[in-house]
């Protein structure tokens, strides 16, 4: 390990194999950093906080602060986050509350640029990018390969789907289905991710089918029960299309129409 000595870290954390620690870092109690993860100067890990593997953590950056939630009364919970993640300068990203999880989770090879925030009790998956300054509300469930704009802003409970693309400077309020573009103030669809979803190497029956399958379902004047069993009628059976189906029946907060 190399650990500056500058560098402050409580006895009851743990580091692993290979890690770094820069100057003036703050790593506190009950927090546990995987092999060869690199933390640089000023960062602050102040709690109950696991970090993955081969993590690269920029100067500035305050991990596991309490959740600003006036509800919070200081239950032990946690921030989790995998592999391979690059958090840049300025992140914060907070524990949870004791509601529904419980706990703050960030999955593998995800790129948080600098100023973003995550709030208590999100929930993020994998290879997902958020660029400078997007914030995200508690809550909030971001699924794989989803891009989320710089400066834009995410209500609280809201779940962002897999593969869409929200465009820079964006007030999401209610749920963005996967493999779509949404943006604006207040978000609106706007097609599918046509480039995102060809460069991740989708198939072109597969794009004919969720084209369709949107066409039904944001395009045209039925009501939104029957549109989603037109499309089952109509539309071909792919995985694609029963996620991007399931996501639509299962939102709680409505859809970016």
């Amino acid at each position: 390990m190399n650990i500056h000595p500058t560098a402050i870290i409580s006895p009851d954390a743990t580091l692993a194999e290979g890690v770094e620690v820069g100057p003036y870092s703050i790593i506190g109690p009950d927090c546990h950093i995987g092999k060869n993860t690199s933390i640089g100067p000023h960062v602050v890990i102040e709690s109950h906080t696991d970090i993955g593997e081969e993590c690269r953590i920029s100067q500035f950056a305050s991990l596991g602060g309490a959740p600003q939630d006036l509800k919070y009364r200081g239950e032990a919970t946690r921030v989790v986050i995998g592999n391979h993640n690059t958090i840049r300068e300025y992140v914060t990203i907070n524990r949870a509350t004791i509601a529904d999880i419980g706990v703050t989770l960030i999955g593998n090879h995800n790129l948080l640029m600098a100023y973003c925030h995550v709030a208590h009790n999100c929930r993020l998956g994998n290879h997902i990018v958020m660029a400078n300054a997007a914030n995200l509300a508690g809550h909030i469930h971001v699924e794989d390969f989803a891009i989320i704009g710089g400066l834009s802003g995410v209500h609280q409970f809201t779940r962002i789907g897999a593969h869409c693309i929200i465009g820079g400077a964006s007030a999401v309020t209610k749920d963005v289905p996967p493999f779509v573009m949404a943006s604006g103030n207040f978000a609106k669809l706007f097609g599918l991710n046509v480039i995102g979803l060809k460069r991740r190497g989708f198939t072109d029956e597969t794009l004919r089918a969720l084209k369709k399958a949107y066409r039904i379902i944001f395009r045209s004047s039925m009501l939104l029960s029957a549109a989603v069993k037109k499309v089952e009628q109509e539309v071909e059976d792919l995985p694609e299309v029963r996620q991007f189906l399931a996501f639509i029946r299962e939102s709680k907060r409505g859809l970016c129409r």
